[in-house]
Protein backbone atom coordinates (compact mmCIF):
# COMPACT_ATOMS: atom_id res chain seq x y z
CA UNK A 1 0.00 0.00 0.00
CA UNK A 2 1.35 3.26 -0.87
CA UNK A 3 -0.05 6.84 -1.13
CA UNK A 4 1.58 9.21 -3.29
CA UNK A 5 0.28 12.55 -5.27
CA UNK A 6 -0.02 11.80 -8.91
CA UNK A 7 0.30 13.64 -11.51
CA UNK A 8 -2.55 11.84 -13.72
CA UNK A 9 -4.67 11.96 -10.96
CA UNK A 10 -4.52 15.54 -9.69
CA UNK A 11 -4.71 14.83 -6.12
CA UNK A 12 -3.87 11.76 -3.99
CA UNK A 13 -3.60 8.52 -5.08
CA UNK A 14 -3.77 5.23 -2.83
CA UNK A 15 -1.65 2.51 -4.55
CA UNK A 16 -2.11 -0.99 -4.06
CA UNK A 17 0.93 -3.48 -5.11
CA UNK A 18 -0.24 -6.58 -6.26
CA UNK A 19 3.57 -7.52 -7.11
CA UNK A 20 5.90 -7.58 -4.55
CA UNK A 21 7.62 -10.35 -6.45
CA UNK A 22 8.00 -8.62 -9.55
CA UNK A 23 5.86 -10.78 -11.62
CA UNK A 24 5.51 -9.35 -15.00
CA UNK A 25 5.20 -10.40 -18.61
CA UNK A 26 6.74 -6.94 -20.04
CA UNK A 27 10.22 -6.15 -19.14
CA UNK A 28 10.08 -2.49 -20.63
CA UNK A 29 13.16 -0.39 -20.65
CA UNK A 30 11.95 2.39 -18.98
CA UNK A 31 10.67 0.78 -15.89
CA UNK A 32 12.50 1.45 -12.36
CA UNK A 33 12.00 -2.46 -11.85
CA UNK A 34 15.49 -4.70 -12.34
CA UNK A 35 13.60 -7.17 -13.74
CA UNK A 36 16.87 -9.13 -14.35
CA UNK A 37 17.50 -9.46 -10.34
CA UNK A 38 15.97 -12.72 -8.71
CA UNK A 39 12.63 -12.54 -7.85
CA UNK A 40 10.92 -11.78 -4.74
CA UNK A 41 9.30 -14.24 -3.16
CA UNK A 42 6.12 -13.81 -1.52
CA UNK A 43 2.32 -14.14 -2.05
CA UNK A 44 -0.16 -11.47 -1.43
CA UNK A 45 -2.26 -11.61 1.57
CA UNK A 46 -5.44 -10.58 1.24
CA UNK A 47 -6.41 -10.40 5.24
CA UNK A 48 -3.73 -8.19 5.39
CA UNK A 49 -4.50 -5.97 2.07
CA UNK A 50 -8.00 -5.89 3.30
CA UNK A 51 -6.29 -4.45 7.06
CA UNK A 52 -3.98 -2.15 5.28
CA UNK A 53 -6.38 -0.63 2.99
CA UNK A 54 -9.31 -0.31 5.59
CA UNK A 55 -6.11 1.46 8.14
CA UNK A 56 -5.12 3.93 4.99
CA UNK A 57 -8.85 5.06 4.34
CA UNK A 58 -9.27 5.85 7.97
CA UNK A 59 -6.20 8.13 7.58
CA UNK A 60 -8.09 9.45 4.18
CA UNK A 61 -10.98 10.17 5.52
CA UNK A 62 -10.28 12.30 8.75
CA UNK A 63 -7.50 13.52 6.36
CA UNK A 64 -4.48 13.18 8.87
CA UNK A 65 -2.74 11.58 6.39
CA UNK A 66 -2.41 15.16 5.04
CA UNK A 67 -0.38 15.75 8.50
CA UNK A 68 2.08 13.62 7.16
CA UNK A 69 5.54 15.45 6.69
CA UNK A 70 5.68 13.64 3.39
CA UNK A 71 2.98 15.64 2.44
CA UNK A 72 3.09 18.68 4.44
CA UNK A 73 3.82 20.81 1.03
CA UNK A 74 1.09 19.58 -1.16
CA UNK A 75 -0.73 22.71 -2.35
CA UNK A 76 -4.13 22.64 -0.94
CA UNK A 77 -5.79 22.16 -4.39
CA UNK A 78 -4.16 18.64 -4.21
CA UNK A 79 -4.54 17.47 -0.96
CA UNK A 80 -7.46 15.49 -2.45
CA UNK A 81 -8.46 11.41 -3.02
CA UNK A 82 -9.27 11.03 -6.45
CA UNK A 83 -8.74 6.97 -6.54
CA UNK A 84 -7.59 3.92 -5.27
CA UNK A 85 -5.05 2.32 -7.62
CA UNK A 86 -3.96 -1.36 -8.79
CA UNK A 87 -0.47 -0.23 -9.92
CA UNK A 88 2.97 -1.54 -8.54
CA UNK A 89 5.94 -3.54 -9.43
CA UNK A 90 4.45 -5.49 -12.38
CA UNK A 91 1.13 -6.36 -14.01
CA UNK A 92 -1.78 -6.08 -11.15
CA UNK A 93 -3.90 -8.60 -13.33
CA UNK A 94 -1.12 -11.22 -13.23
CA UNK A 95 -1.37 -11.92 -9.33
CA UNK A 96 -4.27 -14.88 -8.52
CA UNK A 97 -5.55 -12.66 -6.07
CA UNK A 98 -6.72 -9.58 -8.38
CA UNK A 99 -10.29 -10.37 -8.24
CA UNK A 100 -10.27 -10.64 -4.99
CA UNK A 101 -8.29 -7.71 -4.33
CA UNK A 102 -11.16 -5.63 -6.59
CA UNK A 103 -13.77 -6.88 -4.22
CA UNK A 104 -11.74 -5.85 -1.30
CA UNK A 105 -11.05 -2.33 -2.46
CA UNK A 106 -14.83 -1.78 -3.74
CA UNK A 107 -16.35 -3.07 -0.17
CA UNK A 108 -13.60 -0.64 1.54
CA UNK A 109 -14.25 2.40 -0.49
CA UNK A 110 -18.35 1.24 0.19
CA UNK A 111 -17.46 1.44 3.76
CA UNK A 112 -15.32 4.76 4.05
CA UNK A 113 -18.66 6.38 2.15
CA UNK A 114 -15.98 7.14 -0.91
CA UNK A 115 -18.56 7.09 -3.66
CA UNK A 116 -16.30 9.82 -5.59
CA UNK A 117 -13.42 7.96 -5.57
CA UNK A 118 -12.14 6.36 -8.38
CA UNK A 119 -10.67 2.32 -8.49
CA UNK A 120 -8.30 2.39 -11.06
CA UNK A 121 -6.78 -0.57 -12.74
CA UNK A 122 -3.32 0.49 -14.22
CA UNK A 123 -2.53 -2.53 -16.95
CA UNK A 124 -0.32 -3.88 -20.11
CA UNK A 125 -3.84 -4.67 -20.79
CA UNK A 126 -2.49 -8.30 -21.73
CA UNK A 127 -4.77 -10.45 -19.37
CA UNK A 128 -7.92 -8.81 -19.75
CA UNK A 129 -9.55 -11.34 -21.42
CA UNK A 130 -9.19 -13.70 -18.92
CA UNK A 131 -12.55 -14.82 -17.24
CA UNK A 132 -11.18 -13.91 -13.87
CA UNK A 133 -10.36 -11.07 -14.66
CA UNK A 134 -13.26 -9.74 -16.74
CA UNK A 135 -15.33 -10.39 -14.01
CA UNK A 136 -13.35 -8.05 -11.87
CA UNK A 137 -13.83 -5.76 -14.25
CA UNK A 138 -17.25 -5.34 -13.81
CA UNK A 139 -16.76 -5.19 -10.44
CA UNK A 140 -14.23 -2.07 -10.81
CA UNK A 141 -16.76 -0.42 -13.20
CA UNK A 142 -19.52 -0.73 -10.60
CA UNK A 143 -17.82 0.85 -7.67
CA UNK A 144 -16.75 3.87 -10.14
CA UNK A 145 -13.86 2.10 -12.06
CA UNK A 146 -11.40 2.93 -14.77
CA UNK A 147 -9.19 1.21 -16.43
CA UNK A 148 -5.96 2.63 -18.20
CA UNK A 149 -4.52 0.10 -20.45
CA UNK A 150 -0.27 0.92 -21.85
CA UNK A 151 -0.06 0.77 -25.78
CA UNK A 152 2.78 2.34 -26.03
CA UNK A 153 4.26 1.26 -29.92
CA UNK A 154 2.64 1.41 -33.24
CA UNK A 155 4.66 -1.82 -34.70
CA UNK A 156 5.76 -4.68 -33.65
CA UNK A 157 9.46 -4.07 -33.79
CA UNK A 158 9.28 -0.57 -31.69
CA UNK A 159 6.82 -2.78 -28.52
CA UNK A 160 9.75 -5.45 -28.55
CA UNK A 161 12.55 -2.56 -28.22
CA UNK A 162 10.49 -0.73 -25.98
CA UNK A 163 8.14 -3.28 -24.26
CA UNK A 164 10.16 -6.61 -24.51
CA UNK A 165 7.04 -8.45 -23.54
CA UNK A 166 6.51 -12.54 -23.62
CA UNK A 167 3.65 -11.80 -25.92
CA UNK A 168 2.66 -9.46 -29.35
CA UNK A 169 1.59 -6.18 -29.74
CA UNK A 170 -1.39 -7.76 -31.93
CA UNK A 171 -2.26 -9.96 -28.69
CA UNK A 172 -2.03 -6.20 -26.79
CA UNK A 173 -4.38 -4.87 -29.12
CA UNK A 174 -6.73 -7.41 -30.13
CA UNK A 175 -7.29 -7.70 -25.69
CA UNK A 176 -7.54 -3.70 -25.25
CA UNK A 177 -10.22 -4.18 -28.21
CA UNK A 178 -12.06 -6.78 -26.46
CA UNK A 179 -12.27 -4.70 -23.48
CA UNK A 180 -13.42 -1.42 -24.86
CA UNK A 181 -16.11 -2.86 -26.66
CA UNK A 182 -17.64 -3.27 -23.65
CA UNK A 183 -16.03 -0.29 -21.37
CA UNK A 184 -14.10 2.82 -22.09
CA UNK A 185 -10.42 2.76 -21.75
CA UNK A 186 -8.12 5.30 -21.10
CA UNK A 187 -4.75 4.92 -23.07
CA UNK A 188 -1.77 5.49 -21.36
CA UNK A 189 1.10 5.47 -23.46
CA UNK A 190 5.13 6.38 -22.33
CA UNK A 191 7.61 8.18 -24.67
CA UNK A 192 11.35 8.70 -24.38
CA UNK A 193 14.35 9.05 -25.81
CA UNK A 194 16.38 6.11 -26.80
CA UNK A 195 20.17 6.28 -26.95
CA UNK A 196 19.28 10.26 -27.36
CA UNK A 197 17.02 9.96 -30.15
CA UNK A 198 13.55 11.04 -29.86
CA UNK A 199 10.48 8.67 -31.63
CA UNK A 200 10.35 8.44 -35.38
CA UNK A 201 7.65 9.94 -36.67
CA UNK A 202 6.61 6.88 -38.63
CA UNK A 203 6.44 4.89 -35.54
CA UNK A 204 3.67 8.07 -33.98
CA UNK A 205 2.27 7.72 -36.65
CA UNK A 206 1.57 4.00 -36.37
CA UNK A 207 0.81 4.36 -32.79
CA UNK A 208 -2.01 6.62 -33.90
CA UNK A 209 -3.11 4.08 -36.45
CA UNK A 210 -3.25 1.26 -34.12
CA UNK A 211 -6.23 3.95 -31.94
CA UNK A 212 -7.56 4.49 -34.80
CA UNK A 213 -8.11 0.76 -35.12
CA UNK A 214 -9.43 0.17 -31.69
CA UNK A 215 -12.02 2.60 -32.63
CA UNK A 216 -12.82 1.47 -35.93
CA UNK A 217 -13.30 -2.33 -34.49
CA UNK A 218 -15.98 -1.21 -32.01
CA UNK A 219 -13.84 0.14 -29.09
CA UNK A 220 -14.51 3.05 -27.02
CA UNK A 221 -11.07 5.14 -25.84
CA UNK A 222 -12.01 7.44 -23.12
CA UNK A 223 -8.65 9.92 -23.53
CA UNK A 224 -5.03 9.27 -24.64
CA UNK A 225 -2.16 10.32 -21.74
CA UNK A 226 0.86 11.02 -23.52
CA UNK A 227 3.69 11.28 -20.68
CA UNK A 228 7.21 11.22 -20.02
CA UNK A 229 9.50 9.25 -17.59
CA UNK A 230 8.99 10.64 -14.32
CA UNK A 231 11.73 9.04 -12.61
CA UNK A 232 14.91 6.98 -12.98
CA UNK A 233 15.05 3.90 -15.29
CA UNK A 234 17.16 1.10 -14.73
CA UNK A 235 18.25 1.21 -18.42
CA UNK A 236 20.41 4.65 -18.84
CA UNK A 237 20.06 4.75 -22.22
CA UNK A 238 16.75 6.13 -21.82
CA UNK A 239 15.90 9.77 -21.13
CA UNK A 240 13.00 11.58 -21.19
CA UNK A 241 11.04 13.03 -24.11
CA UNK A 242 10.49 17.67 -23.71
CA UNK A 243 7.10 18.59 -23.45
CA UNK A 244 7.28 20.13 -27.14
CA UNK A 245 8.17 16.52 -27.91
CA UNK A 246 5.16 15.25 -25.84
CA UNK A 247 2.95 17.68 -27.58
CA UNK A 248 3.81 16.30 -31.18
CA UNK A 249 3.03 13.72 -29.99
CA UNK A 250 -0.73 14.31 -28.81
CA UNK A 251 -1.01 16.11 -31.94
CA UNK A 252 -0.41 12.81 -34.09
CA UNK A 253 -2.83 11.66 -31.81
CA UNK A 254 -5.35 14.25 -32.39
CA UNK A 255 -5.48 14.94 -35.61
CA UNK A 256 -4.95 10.79 -37.03
CA UNK A 257 -6.94 8.90 -34.11
CA UNK A 258 -9.30 11.88 -33.77
CA UNK A 259 -9.41 11.08 -30.03
CA UNK A 260 -8.30 13.61 -26.64
CA UNK A 261 -4.65 13.55 -26.08
CA UNK A 262 -3.36 14.88 -22.72
CA UNK A 263 -0.14 15.25 -22.09
CA UNK A 264 2.00 15.12 -18.41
Amino acid sequence: MYPVIARRSRGLSVGINLNPDTTCNFNCVYCQVDRGQPRREGDVNPDALAEELDRMLSWVVDRSIFTHPHFAHVPDELKRVNDIAFSGDGEPTACAVFPQSVRIAARLKAKWSLHDVKLVLITNGSYLPEPSVAAALDVLMENNGEIWAKIDAGTEEHFRAVNRAKVSLQDVLDSITSTARKYPVVIQSLWMRLHDERPAEAQVHAFADRLRDIVRAGGRIASVQVYTIARKPTEPHVTPLTGADLEWVASVVRDRAKLEAVTY
